[in-house]
């Protein structure tokens, strides 16, 4: 991350003025930089404070947009695909008798004979000797962020979220989670711009302190 903020600090100082910002947006949609440091490399590049925490806001909000826009279609055809699948599944005759019914019981003794030899029915092939798949750990920053969400909801968890994870994580927690869109961006939003205005904030002052 050191490695990002100097390439961005190092690439704002050298552009002309008019390219500032566009460089400090950028900035702003890269994780773990976001709006709020992307800010603070624009003030100490000589940016000016409102343009730097602007830009930087902008650039972390789009990145968030374009992120929870596409998740959110990505949920939608997930959600519309299992419930085709359910749809597809074709519903046995409950009541037969005579030859009817003894060749629908020679065709179910059939079939689960064939589901015996494949094994589980889950559309891939396993070994008897494989171990069970195990699900990869959390990592402490969404096991917080979770804590949060579950705590005080979505706009509690916008606002904590930044001492967690990125925005850009948080985001696809809450699309996965079904959150409606609209509601996300709203406090996402709100998110980045209440965190990359106090990060100005510090960095202007810092700023002044240190050049008396």
């Amino acid at each position: 991350m050191n490695t990002l903020i100097t390439f961005f600090q190092g690439l704002a100082s050298h552009v002309p003025e008019l390219l500032q910002p566009f460089i400090i947006a950028l900035a702003g949609a890269v994780p773990f930089v976001e709006g709020e440091v992307s800010a603070v490399i624009g003030v100490w590049a000589g940016l000016n404070p409102i343009v730097a925490g602007v830009a930087g806001a902008i650039g972390n909000f789009i990145c968030v947009t374009v992120i929870v826009l596409l998740g959110a279609r990505a949920r939608e055809a997930v959600v519309a695909r299992r419930s085709r699948a359910r749809e597809s599944v074709p519903v046995g005759v409950g009541v037969g008798s005579g030859a009817g019914a003894g060749a629908d019981a020679a065709v179910a003794d059939e079939g689960a004979t064939v589901a015996d030899e494949r094994g589980p029915a889950d559309g891939e092939a396993r070994f008897l000797d494989e171990p069970p798949a195990q699900k990869k750990p959390e990592s402490k920053g969404r096991i917080k962020f979770k804590r949060f969400l579950n705590r005080f909801g979505v706009p509690g968890a916008s606002l904590l979220g930044p001492l967690a994870i990125p925005t850009q994580i948080t985001s696809t927690i809450l699309v996965s989670s079904g959150v409606k869109t609209s509601w996300i961006l709203l406090w996402q939003g709100i998110a980045i711009v209440v965190w990359t205005t106090l990060t100005t904030l510090i960095a202007t002052g810092a700023l002044s302190l240190f050049t008396g």
